[in-house]
């Protein structure tokens, strides 16, 4: 399916019509259960043009946690890809809020049941004007809850777009780009990768799932001028045993963000995109999300840092007191702008640790150098105190990606009777090699302090993500200590 702006425009229309004479009012919920596709732009819009706020939701996330986003959120309507249906129909029961399940690629009739989507656009629904502010409740963005239940972000008309506007001028962007969108609508890099471009009037490519292969062929044949994926994902297209035989000579603009980007990895990028610059970019959902970015004329000699904050991010690298640390000290980053989330949906508790002394705290360690350049050095959770000393897992990974034979690798702290904590590494292997955990511990020993440097290695087959690509040391942490009770 391909739609002009001019056709997005009008169904756009119809949609926030047939929304109103449902009943949608401005404020209301509506959730969106969804594969990347067209009517996800479509509901997005729809939905902002009469105020209604939109709730994404992870089409991966188990039957009750969908439930407890939706009781959450108080949706009054679901927006449901059809293959999903089944999920919703389990526990609609426990849902007094929801009034409206409407279905996408569903061509049945409307019943008690549900609403098939296409139908709605049978009718020619005009929408009564609302006048909305900047500040206007726009998504609610859940987290992904890796420290209990999930909040839900709230972000603003204001957020998004500044965060689309400070993108574009970053990278660059025009009229003329195409861009492929792998990454999940649900989260909010697929909705800031779309709404950038939308933003210049460019051409926006869905993908509803990743698929390297798809993704080659999409570069190739769509002369693709710019894309947003996670390390992960880049690396697999690099990996790809067909990876040399497409033409990706289009490609000026590679953002790469929500994990570390090894330099190993940006290195192969580089030479395998000779026409592209790669963007290094650091954010979170709180901040819609983008904040900083290393550009590709410092990616080689900045190594290891995210870059410089965007223009009207304000960022800070503080201490327990809140005051800014030197250049080269461990701190946590505080943010404040205008793309900043304005709070954690009805819950005032998160909302007000989250935003202590005015500024909103991170979660993220960092350390500046003397011109202001910003390195993550680790999550606080993830940081080791092994007797006494603090280790930072993003470094020891750096040095594990440059193995010749290591496709992944994740490291994390386990117990250790003399030392409190020490050093483990998780590795993925490239096809057909083999290591010893022996092997491992020697080759950090040249790069590495011997506290720093994996006591133990386990091999696996894969690592686990959540659905933006971030591998999951809360679960390698789980299985560790499971294993340690058993």
């Amino acid at each position: 399916m391909r739609i002009t702006y001019e056709e997005l425009h009008n169904r756009v229309n119809i949609l926030a019509g047939w929304l109103q004479f449902k009943g949608i009012k401005k404020g209301d919920k509506v959730a969106l259960l969804l594969f990347n596709r067209i009517e996800y732009a479509e509901c997005l819009y729809a939905l902002a043009k009469i105020g209604a706020v939109a709730v994404p939701i992870n089409f991966r996330l188990q039957p009750a946690e969908i439930e407890y986003i939706l009781t959450n959120s108080e949706a009054k309507m679901i927006v449901v890809d059809n293959k999903l249906v089944s999920t919703i129909e389990a526990i609609k029961n426990h849902l007094p809020n929801l009034e409206e399940m409407v279905v996408v690629d569903d061509n049945s009739l409307h019943n008690d049941s549900h609403y098939p989507y296409n139908q709605i656009f049978a009718n020619p629904y005009t929408p009564s004007l609302v006048e909305l502010e900047d500040d206007d409740d726009f998504l609610i963005c859940y987290t992904s809850g890796t420290t209990g239940k999930p909040k839900g972000a709230v972000l603003s008309h204001k957020n998004v777009y500044m965060n689309a506007m400070n993108y574009s001028l970053e990278f660059g962007l025009t009229k003329d780009e195409v861009q492929l969108i792998t990454t999940p609508m649900f989260h909010i890099g697929g909705i800031s990768a779309f709404s950038m471009v939308v933003l210049m009037g460019g051409r926006s490519i869905f993908h509803d799932k990743f698929d390297p292969e798809r993704v080659l062929e999409t570069f190739d044949a769509e002369k693709i001028t710019y894309s947003f994926m996670v390390p992960s994902m880049w690396n697999m297209l690099l990996e790809h045993p067909r990876s040399g035989e497409f033409d990706v000579s289009s490609l000026r603009v590679l953002c790469t963000a929500a994990a570390s980007t090894p330099l190993e990895l940006k290195k192969r990028l580089m030479k395998h995109f000779p026409n592209a610059g790669v963007f290094d970019t650091y954010g979170q959902t709180e901040t819609s999300p983008g904040t900083t970015t290393l550009k590709p004329t410092d990616s080689l000699n900045k190594s290891g840092s995210v870059g410089l904050s965007f223009t009207n991010v304000e960022i800070r690298v503080v201490d327990e007191r809140m005051l800014d640390v030197e250049p080269g000290q461990v701190g946590e980053i505080i943010f404040r702008g205008p793309t900043v989330m304005k709070g954690y949906y009805k819950n005032p508790e998160a909302t007000a640790e989250a935003f202590r002394g005015g500024w909103l705290h991170s979660g993220d360690l960092a350390v500046t150098d003397e011109e202001g350049y910003i390195s993550v050095v680790d999550r606080k959770k993830d940081m080791i105190i092994s007797g006494g000393e603090n280790i930072y897992p993003k470094e020891i990974e750096e040095v594990l990606y440059t193995h010749p034979d290591i496709l992944e690798a994740a490291v994390i702290g386990v117990p250790d009777p003399k030392w409190g904590e020490t050093v483990k590494a998780l590795i993925v292997l490239r096809n057909g090699k083999s290591l010893t955990e022996q092997e491992v511990i020697n080759y950090c020993s040249g790069a590495l302090a011997s506290y720093k440097k994996p006591r133990y290695v386990e091999f696996l087959e894969e690592l686990p993500r959540n659905a933006a690509g971030k591998i999951l040391k809360t679960v390698l942490r789980e299985l560790e200590s499971t294993r340690k009770e058993s």
